[in-house]
């Protein structure tokens, strides 16, 4: 940056230079974790020592093989959707509460703060709020 340069204009062209922010995801059983996610319709786009990048279209998630419960029992992922009622078809349909022991997904319900959201435990207590995008403005 530059002293003619404003720091408004110097970080929105630091903020057009990035490509990808994912989050790290913490793990309390490494393998059971990534078959989680890869039947929730992730895929695996790499699998290395302690560390899996999972995609879902264009997004992704950093696997880690790490678990600290206070750590794990405080993350909160939010993924905007446009039809939060087929994705809840979908989480239904797989019967993870019965298959991994993790706490039940909680059906799309309208929230204090004006949008629908259900929520979903991965097997590591990492808590999914599944919002739906708020109405395009008339």
């Amino acid at each position: 940056m530059n002293r003619s340069t404003s720091p408004e204009t110097h970080l929105s062209s630091l903020a057009s230079t990035i490509n990808a922010l994912r989050p790290f995801v913490p793990s309390r059983d490494f393998d059971t974790s990534k078959r989680f996610y890869l039947e929730l319709g992730f895929t695996l786009a790499y699998d290395g020592e302690g560390i899996a990048e999972l995609l879902f279209g264009r997004h992704s998630i950093l696997l880690q093989d790490f678990y600290e419960p206070a750590h794990a029992n405080n993350s909160m992922l939010q993924m905007v959707v446009g039809d939060l009622d087929a994705w809840w078809r979908h989480i239904d349909s797989l019967w993870l509460t019965e298959r991994y022991a993790l706490n039940a997904p909680i059906a799309p319900a309208m929230q204090p703060w004006g949008r629908r959201v259900a929520f979903l435990f991965d097997p590591s207590g990492v808590l999914w709020h599944i919002s739906e995008a708020a109405p395009a403005a008339s």
